[in-house]
């Protein structure tokens, strides 16, 4: 079972900075060190933009937009060797040139789905562009710090406890190790004893520190309830078993650190520039929806962000 009556759900541990589903950034990349092993490796040479790589039909494929390519199939390639993807993004590029001229003389350019697909396409990327330019690149870390300071003095200080406990299989069994505990006896040499809980039986039954909501509930009641030192004097039952159990301490628990959670913080600081951008535009535009039922939906939609 090993602390399987622990509740999966650890959410409590952090911020609840509340995130919005929507991804209005690009992912952040992790620094990583060097092999201390490893030869330092030469400088990269500057590279030209526009530099030609290849030229389709006579039209230029440049630098900047084979790197534009790499970058849109980056997803499509990560399971080749790097040394690979260069000369793959580029055959894929060569291949988008080719059908798409094809397409042109096709006349498929001058299709109204298709033109639509594109004033769509581009008004999502010019979307993009306005988030990345006017909202993430405008953050600032003196923002982000004091977003995370609000979110401190906003949550409430909450206790956690160090506990013990002993899983057993019956009522019976647990007052029975009630009573022993009562006349005197080791409640961790109980534990290593007697529990059901396989992480228990070299342990003392022990759970080490958690907060409220991340045992189950009777489970948790219980933990909360008790005096540090003092151990459950009526067995506690749980989907698990029934359980005897001790507290080892007390503490406030400690707010997570600026810097575990300053990425959470950037993103809650993004949401709410996004959103009040987005107020102020929808508010000075002239949006009308002549279906009643779709506007009133989306009206509550608007109204529920």
């Amino acid at each position: 079972m090993s602390l399987s009556f622990r509740r999966a759900s650890l959410a409590s541990l952090g911020l609840a900075f509340g995130l919005s589903a929507l991804c209005l950034s690009p992912l952040m990349a992790q620094e990583t060190k060097p092999d201390a092993a490893a030869p330092a490796a030469a400088p990269a040479k500057p590279v030209d933009p526009n530099a030609v790589v290849a030229t389709i039909n006579g039209e230029k494929l440049t630098e900047a937009d084979l790197q534009l390519a790499e970058g849109e199939l980056s997803q499509q390639f990560a399971q080749l060797p790097p040394d690979q993807r260069r000369a793959a993004a580029l055959s894929a590029a060569i291949e988008i040139r080719v059908m798409a001229k094809k397409a042109v003389d096709a006349g498929l350019d001058k299709d109204a789905d298709f033109q639509r697909r594109m004033a769509f396409l581009q008004a999502r990327a010019l979307h993009g562009e306005v988030v990345e330019k006017e909202v993430v690149d405008k953050v600032t870390d003196a923002e982000v710090r004091a977003r995370y300071d609000q979110e401190i003095a906003n949550t409430p200080p909450v206790n956690e406890v160090h506990a013990r406990h002993i899983l057993v299989k019956t009522k019976e069994e647990a007052a029975a190790i009630i009573k022993q505990l009562d006349g005197g006896a080791d409640f961790q040499k109980l534990a290593n004893e007697h529990t059901n809980d396989p992480s228990g039986k070299t342990n003392g039954g022990d759970l080490g520190w958690f907060g409220p909501g991340q045992m189950v509930p009777e489970f948790d009641k219980a933990a909360f309830a008790l005096d540090v030192g003092k151990y459950t004097k009526e067995p506690v039952q749980t989907q698990f078993g029934w359980h005897v159990i001790k507290l080892e301490d007390k503490r406030a628990k400690q707010p997570p650190a600026f810097d575990d959670v300053k990425d959470q913080a950037k993103q809650a600081v993004i949401r709410d520039k996004y959103f009040a951008m987005v107020k102020d535009l929808r508010g000075a535009a002239k949006v009308e929806i002549p279906d009643e039922k779709l506007k009133k939906d989306v009206d509550a939609l608007e109204g529920s962000k």
